[in-house]
């Protein structure tokens, strides 16, 4: 399928809008850090608008550019590591993973990428954090915790992709 000069100019300038708009997410959870994580998840959405907008591979490299940007501006580190292991990459995996047609290999698929995403993270702390992740009740806590959040945030997630994709849908794939 070959795209046009000007859908690819309007992909592309949508992919600097939605890049620009996920630095400035990572840059304020910095300076806010009550709101760290849910502007870290925020900044993981926007991804999503590529992908309806350009398809997965403008959704890799918005991420991608979102993640290098934030490395590069961001004064929390941690924030911008958040970003590039748990949630900028998850709008396309999504996508892959609901574009299989099997529900069970689907959540497999998911919960999967989540769970190797939240051992990292978890790998990551304790190598910081070892008295408090050392312990093994901690260790299950953030798993069940955090598998139990997974699965909120991806019924949210699809949610607010079927309310935007009903109000700017059809604006979005304008000339695909």
């Amino acid at each position: 399928m070959a795209i046009n000069q000007k859908t690819a100019i309007r992909v592309l300038t949508l992919g600097a809008m939605m890049t620009a708009l996920g630095v400035v997410c990572l840059y304020l959870s910095s300076v806010l850090p009550t709101m760290r994580l849910s502007l870290v998840a925020l900044a993981g959405l926007l991804p999503c608008v590529m992908v309806m907008a350009g398809g997965i591979p403008s959704g890799f490299a918005a991420y991608g550019a979102t993640a290098v940007l934030a490395f590069l501006i961001v004064p929390n580190k941690s924030a911008a590591l958040l970003y590039l292991v748990m949630f900028g990459h998850y709008p396309m995996i999504k996508s892959l993973a609901e574009r299989v047609g099997n529900r069970v290999l689907e959540w497999v698929i998911k919960l999967g990428t989540f769970n190797v995403a939240l051992t990292v993270i978890v790998l990551f702390a304790r190598a910081i954090f070892s008295e408090i992740f050392g312990e093994e009740w901690a260790t299950w806590v953030i798993y069940l915790g955090g598998n139990a959040i997974f699965l909120l945030y991806d019924f949210a997630f699809s949610g607010l992709i079927l309310v935007f994709n009903s109000k700017f849908g059809k604006l979005l794939r304008k000339g695909r």
